[in-house]
Order: structure tokens, then sequence, then C-alpha cells
């Protein structure tokens, strides 16, 4: 025997099978590509800012994670099919240690294929992705480039070790496994299963508490902390419910007679029955990284796209000024300070805003505002109750918005930045104010605009009189005031000036020790387009490794089921049925569990989508009709592409069946 018999049949292996091989390998490939090239970017100080790289690394180790698993499920897929062929070399003679030999050849071809395949495109989008997000950043683009050869040894680390986790795992199949075993490896699974509903239900359960708290978690600090919880809940939700609810839904479509007892209706419900255990777990794949894709495409897009409204809220000056102080009185005010120092520097300020304010956290209940008693775990506890207040005097609204508006004691002008107060008067420590007129917007109220609580600003007739209302709560226990001192303005000339006065204001304001920040719009552009520039690359980078995965899983789930299903059909021919009932049958088949999945990220979507708009409140994305237009046109666009791939590989289903 030639000692290069065992390469030769693995090889020979590989080109018989290449409708199941060649897209395993392209996967490998891409997915070696996609790692090398992330690497490759994390460790590139091209970028000069650490937030780019940070944001890369994080990819990096989602990457990682992303290649053990996924590899892992398609190989499954490839075994599954090769057990049959292997149980025949088996009775035919040949051993398991000889067995073993075949798989270690075709693990290394495909191991020695993907990673040479995948460096060379690796290299070649390496240098096109760098130039892409310093432009996306607005970086100068370097001339030199050159490879780094830590990607590489960690590309070589990392796909050596799945190759290999891969290898002993089928070999692990092919020893625990008889011959007759791996005769029928392709046919596991034609017990007909038994409708769980207890399991349904607790998978419609989960689904129900993701979904609730999704919905009514209303603070972004909770929705961030929740999310994790709600995504759990769903994930697991989503396999119980295709797990045991697609059995229990498929038995009461055979109950229904009128239904079942039809050509197409009748093969195709009978068969998916007895395989959904296996199909519900592609099935929920497919849903899970649909959503994941779409939500994360959204989501990054939307900040991308609304990046300079998310600046203009948080700079509505170029320059933007805001301290706080324990009592008032106990440092200058901020408006002297700075008349001070712009005297100084000889700047005269164009569209100034400035104003004090008195600002305290309570919660709220009702139309009542209540302490939190100074007890941390209890505003923790009722996170969704927190509120941020802020009075300003009647004086200083009336100067910053040139308007005459007066009130009576116990009326004040109201300001949410969120959604419009619905009541008519409210209680702050049992002193009931009476609204005048709610205002649809408030000059300055950026100062609110990173908030983690929503805020409501109240202009109210006289400050001091009422700052002494909230040293003392309905339980006796001393509330935390703060005044605060806002100043805004614009200087009408070069980015540069206004990036030069800022560098000074900076360097004054810490040696007077003020406690607070100044901002520069035109500074703190940079950092936005980078964190946001280098988030909608990653959140584009993993969608598309995530439609790479459900394109993949797709196509062998409609490849595994086709060769399942060729005698079947070959036998229902036989007794009757046409090529034209078998074409409505495949169809009933494919459609009835195929777009599932598309159907169930789109409710998946919406239900995260009040709990991931708060969360990019966090980052001050407050734009929700913009995310929501991102939500819609990223769904259609997948669903076009959805059903693309549903056109193609239902053709390869068909010609699988037909084939004689």
């Amino acid at each position: 025997m030639s000692k290069f018999f065992y390469f030769q049949l693995a090889w020979s292996n590989i080109k018989k099978n290449k409708k199941m091989y060649f897209p395993y390998i392209l996967t490998c490939t891409v997915t070696v590509a996609m790692y090398y090239l992330i690497h490759s970017l994390a460790g590139n100080e091209g970028f000069g800012s650490g937030t780019v790289r940070a944001v890369l690394g994080l990819a990096v180790n989602i990457t990682a994670i992303f290649a053990v698993i996924f590899l892992f499920y398609t190989n499954s897929f490839l075994m599954k099919r090769r057990k049959k062929e292997f149980g025949l070399y088996n009775i035919l003679g040949m051993e398991k240690k000889h067995l073993g030999r075949v798989v270690f050849w075709e693990t290394a071809d495909v191991a020695a294929i993907s990673l040479a395949a995948g460096f060379v495109l690796g290299i070649l989008l390496d240098r096109l992705m760098f130039l892409a997000i310093l432009r996306l950043i607005g970086e100068e683009i370097p001339v030199d480039f050159r490879i780094s050869v830590d990607p590489v040894l960690s590309v070589l680390c990392l796909f050596g070790i799945i190759f290999l986790l891969i290898f002993l795992n089928s070999i692990r199949q092919i020893h625990l496994s008889k011959p007759i075993e791996l005769l029928r490896g392709g046919n596991v699974g034609e017990k007909e299963p038994k409708a769980k509903w207890l399991v349904a239900l607790l998978g419609l359960g989960c689904l129900a508490l993701g979904y609730y708290i999704s919905v009514t978690t209303t603070n972004p600090v909770a929705a961030l902390s929740l999310f994790f919880v709600a995504v759990v809940l769903v994930i697991l939700g989503t396999y119980l419910t295709f797990m045991a609810g697609s059995i229990a839904f498929l038995k009461i479509l055979r109950k229904n007679k009128g239904y079942y007892y039809q050509a197409r209706h009748f093969t195709s419900i009978s068969g998916m029955i007895y395989r959904m255990k296996q199909n519900a777990c592609g099935l929920a794949n497919v849903c899970i990284l649909s959503t994941m894709t779409l939500v994360m495409v959204a989501a990054t897009l939307s900040m991308w796209m609304g990046m300079n409204g998310i600046i203009r809220e948080r700079f509505p000056r170029e320059i933007c000024a805001s301290s706080n102080r324990p009592e008032d009185g106990q440092t200058a005010e901020l408006r002297a300070w700075m008349d001070g120092l712009l005297q100084q520097e000889e700047v005269v300020p164009e569209n100034l805003v400035s104003y004090s304010s008195l600002s305290f956290s309570v919660l709220e209940q009702g139309g009542e505002f209540l302490s939190g008693g100074g007890s941390g775990e209890n505003l923790l506890s009722q996170v969704n109750q927190l509120r941020n207040l802020f009075f300003v005097s009647l004086e200083d609204y009336n100067r910053i918005n040139g308007t005459d508006e007066t009130l009576e004691d116990g009326e004040v002008l109201f300001y949410s930045n969120g959604e419009e107060y619905p009541n008519a008067q409210f209680q702050v420590f049992g002193s009931t104010f009476r609204i005048k007129k709610q205002l649809k917007e408030f000059e300055g109220n950026n100062l609110a605009a990173s908030d983690i609580a929503s805020s409501y600003f109240v202009v109210v007739k006289d400050l001091q009189a009422v700052s002494g209302l909230f040293r003392a709560s309905k339980d006796g226990q001393e509330t935390q005031v703060y005044y605060n001192d806002y100043y805004a303005f614009d200087m009408g000339g070069e980015e540069q000036q206004a990036s030069a006065l800022y560098g000074k204001l900076q360097k004054a304001w810490t040696e007077a020790g003020l406690s607070g920040n100044v901002g520069c719009r035109y500074d703190s552009r940079q950092n936005f387009i980078e964190m946001y520039g280098s988030l909608f690359f990653i959140g584009v980078f993993l969608g598309a490794l995530f439609i790479m995965a459900t394109i993949l899983i797709i196509y062998y789930k409609q490849i595994s089921e086709g060769y399942e299903d060729k005698e079947r059909f070959e036998i229902m021919q036989k007794v009757g049925m046409d090529q034209a009932e078998t074409k409505r049958s495949i169809r009933s088949q494919i459609l009835t569990v195929f777009f599932l999945p598309l159907i169930m990220a789109g409710i998946h979507m919406a239900f995260a989508f009040p709990s991931v708009s708060r969360v990019l409140a966090l980052l001050n994305m407050v734009n929700v009709p913009l995310f929501l237009g991102c939500n819609v046109v990223c769904y259609l666009v997948f669903a076009v592409f959805y059903v693309a791939v549903y056109g193609v590989t239902a053709k390869m289903y068909y010609r699988i069946i037909k084939d004689k």
C-alpha cells in the first residue's frame, strides 16, 4: 500500500463531496481572513487614538469565539453526511484507525487550503480596511504598508487549535460508533418526537419575560444592565420555542384534516415532524444570528448617520462649560469667572447662554417626587423612577430666551428632555406646584444630554426661596442640593481659534479647581468620529460574519434535507405523485419553516427596539426616528437578501430530489 494512500483517498473524498466541502472550505477561508484582518487592525498603531484600537480589540475576541463555535457547528453537518460513507468503509474492511488517518488528512487539507487562502485574502483586505477606517474617522492616510508578525502567529495558534479539536471530535464520533450506526448516521432523528407542551410554554414564557423587560425598562442604565438578561431570556426562549413549539405547531396542523390531507401538505408536514428535533436548532441559530446582525448594523448605522446631530445636541455652542457647587456662594459663579477670563483673552462671545440652576435626584411616583432618603440601594432598586430635577429662576429664563414670562406663587414652567409630562401639577416633598406651561424646548438643556435618568427643567419665580424647601425630605433626612452654573457661547471665527481658547480654558479650569467640565465642539468632534466610526465598522464587520454564518447554516440545512428527502420523494412518485405535486410539496415544506426565522427576527427586533434605543441614549444617540428608520431599512434589505438565498437553496434542494 502506498504511503500516500490515505492522503490520496482523503483528497479524492473532498473532490467527490465538493458540494459539502467547498462551502465549508470557503467559510474557513473567510473566517481566517476576517480574524487576521481584525487582529491586524487592532494592533495597527497608525490609528493614533486608543479609542479605535480598543473597540477593534473587543471585536478580536468576539471573532475568535465566533470562529470556534461556528466552525465546530458547520463541521457537524459534514460529519453527519460522511458517517454513512465511513460506515461503508468500515464494513468493507477498513479499521477505525485507518478511518482516523483519512479524517486526519481531510482535516489537514482543509486547514492548509483555508489558512493559505485566508492569509492571502486577509493581507489584501488589511490595507483596504485600514484605509477605509482612516477615511471613516478622518485621519491622514500613510503611504507605508507592512505585514505584522503578531496577527500571523495568532491566526496559526487559534485555527491550529480549532482544526485539532475538530479532528479529535471527529475521531471521537467514529470510535464511539458501531458500523451499523455509522451507516444510519444520516437518518438519525427519524423517530417522531413528542410534543412537549410544557417546554413550549416555558419557551414562550422566556420570550414574554424578555420582551417585558425590554419594553418596560425606561432608565438607560437599567436598560443597559437588564438588556443582557433580556437577551439571554430571548435566546433561551427562541431555542425552546423552535425545538418544542414548532413540533407542537406541526402536530396542530396535522390534526387539521382539511389542511393536512392535501398532497403538498401531507408529505411536507409528515417529513418535517420527524426531523424537527434536529431542524429546530438550525432554525433557531438562523433566527438569533439574523436578529444580532440586524440590531447591530441598525444601531451602529444610526449612530454614524446621526453623529452630527449628536454633537450638536451635546454642544449647541462652540464652547460649553458647566460647573457644580454643593452650597450657594462657596465658590464664585461660573458666569463671573468666564466673563473675566474672556475679557482677559480679549474674546467677545456670540450667542451667549448662561444661567444657574438648582438640581437634585428624586424618585417619581405618579405626580409626586420623593427623596431617595440617601440610600443608594433604594435608588438602584427603583432605577426606572429616578429623575433629575433642574430648577431655574424666571429671571434667567427670560434673559436667555428674550421672553417676558410671568409666574404667580406656586406656578412653574416645565420642560422634559424625554416624553411630555402628563400631569397639570406635581408635588415635591409635599409641596404642590402648578404647571402654567409645558415648554417645547429649553436653551442649554444639553446639561442633561448625557444624564442616565430622565431630566426635568422647572422654571420657578424665585430660586432661593425654592432651595430651602429641598433641604429636608418627608422622612426628615437631608437631601443633597447642588447649584449648577452653565455657560456656552460661539466665537464666530475659525475652528483653530476656538480650539486654542479651549486649551487655555482647560488649563485655567484646572488651576482654579472648578468641578464640572468644559468642552469644545470642534475638539470633541474627532473623539465622536473615532468612536462612532469604529463602532460602525465593527457593526458592519460582525454583521458580515453573522450573515456568512446564516447563509452557510441555510445552505447545509437545505442540502442535508435534500439528501434525506430524496428517497422519500422517490417512493411518493412511484405511488402516484407527479413532478408538479412534488414541486408544490417541496415549496410548502420549505416555506413552512424557512421564513419562520425571518419573521421571529422581526418580532425580536420590534421588542428589542425600546431597550436598545435607551442604551443608545447613554451614547448621546437620542434621535429615535432615525434609529427606527435604520431598523426598518435594515430589515427590508435583509429580507430581500434572505429571499434571494431561499431561491438559490430551494433550487439546489429540488435538483437533489430530482437527480436519479
